[in-house]
């Protein structure tokens, strides 16, 4: 079963425009490329041609890895849920337990990603622990191969 990625409406918008533009304009920019570069003769040693085709293979990637997403996506509202608790899309203003300062993080998918925020997916271990969780909630999650940290929430966005 296919993963469901939670995004806001902007960030599928985002998403839809460029699958748009790379199934279009992206495929025909690609075959002049290859086209033109097929035209300077000996393929083997072609070192346009090659750069074209691999250009094209990163495309029809990205192309495929944006279908996957468009067609798995559940659009979340910014309003549900008002800012009083945690959910994907959520800016959340994290203390670590023996630290002063608060770290800034965006709950969910990565692409959603803005303002040089770091992004933590609502399916790791700490977003899966900050879902839900409101302002001065302590929450606690296992680090990947370490040991358990605390936070406490001290803003939500």
């Amino acid at each position: 079963m296919a993963e469901t990625h939670q995004l806001s409406q902007g960030a599928y918008d985002r998403l839809k425009t460029e699958h748009d533009d790379l199934t279009t304009r992206g495929r025909i920019d690609i075959a002049r490329k290859i086209e033109s570069a097929r035209e300077l003769g000996d393929l083997s040693e072609n070192g346009d041609y090659h750069a074209a085709k691999e250009e094209k293979g990163k495309m029809e990637g990205r192309i495929m890895h944006l279908v996957r997403i468009i067609e798995n996506s559940e659009i979340v509202s910014e309003t549900e849920g008002g800012s009083d608790e945690v959910r994907a899309g959520s800016i959340v203003s994290v203390i670590y337990e023996g630290d002063d300062e608060a770290e800034k993080y965006l709950v969910g998918s990565i692409e959603e990603q803005r303002d040089d925020l770091t992004v933590v997916s609502p399916g790791s271990p700490m977003g899966g622990a900050l879902m839900g969780a409101s302002i001065d909630d302590v929450v606690e999650y296992q680090a990947p191969m370490g040991p358990t940290i605390k936070v406490t929430v001290v803003g939500i966005e």
